[in-house]
């Protein structure tokens, strides 16, 4: 049976490492979704973990992100395109969603550059780490 609309073999695996991002609060890391994995599957490899993920995100399940520079973190691919609030003291991450057509078009007029996509990432505090610093 495929997972998802795609025609990746479902395995045992693959179905609890999909759940473990699906259920995730936040943006996971490999490592993140590899030790919540064995509590459900104790003997699961990091490399089944590292390999799943490169199936998924290939065929389109779950979408990359480099919100910092030190990890790839993992999220179910979603219908809307949204952007990424990172705190810089906490890590944490809040998505958002606006229209950026104007950039589109402000670049694209300017560079004379067509763009396909990409994503926006903006760092800073967030309230409750601004709260720490006063």
């Amino acid at each position: 049976m495929p997972l998802g609309k795609t025609a990746l073999k479902a395995t045992g695996q693959r179905a609890v490492i999909l759940d473990i991002i699906r259920a995730g609060k936040g943006h996971l890391d490999a490592d993140e979704i590899y030790q919540r994995a064995r509590k459900k599957l104790p003997r699961i490899s990091l490399s089944t973990v590292y390999r799943a993920l490169a199936k998924f995100k290939e065929s389109g399940l779950v979408e990359e992100r480099h919100l910092d520079q030190n990890h790839h973190h993992y999220e179910i691919s979603h219908q809307e395109h949204h952007h990424h609030l990172i705190c810089t003291d906490c890590g944490r991450v809040v998505e958002f969603s606006l229209p950026i057509s104007e950039i589109v078009a402000a670049v694209t007029q300017a560079g004379g550059f067509l763009i396909r996509g990409g994503e926006i990432s903006l760092t800073g505090l967030c309230p409750e780490c601004q709260k720490k610093t006063v």
